[in-house]
């Protein structure tokens, strides 16, 4: 399952509507809708995820929330490390080869890092522009 997934499926749920109820209402099928929820296929399309919003009548926080989801939610990513160092082609590696065997407890320590880097180039990147 993606995080864009997870959470689609918990807002048709608290708005009590069946997946094929919310399929017909957007004008896709009921398995491409499961698809989207279980993580096996990519990102909607901008306009679907519009569709999606005014749908489920999400709105300002929460409909930017499912966008950013949406966007870190390819079930199939590419890493590019060419120019990066050894290092990084290396831990690009390991992590595909070894992502599918980690435990839960594993990958959330593992994301916690890489999200607290993120977070510090974010800041970086705010000084640099306050400058």
């Amino acid at each position: 399952m993606t995080p864009f997934g997870e959470r689609l499926r918990a807002l048709r749920r608290r708005r009590g509507v069946t997946q094929r109820q919310m399929a017909e209402a957007l004008g896709i099928s009921n398995a491409y809708l499961s698809a989207l929820e279980h993580g096996h296929r990519g990102r909607p399309t901008f306009d679907l995820l519009h569709r999606i919003i005014g749908y489920l009548g999400v709105i300002w926080d929460e409909a930017e929330e499912l966008q950013r989801l949406a966007d870190i939610s390819h079930p199939r990513v590419t890493v590019d490390t060419s120019g990066l160092s050894a290092d990084a082609t290396r831990l690009a590696n390991r992590l595909a080869e070894t992502i599918p065997v980690m435990g839960e407890e594993d990958v959330t320590a593992i994301l916690a890092i890489i999200e607290a880097a993120a977070e510090r180039d974010k800041q970086r990147r705010r000084r640099v522009r306050i400058k």
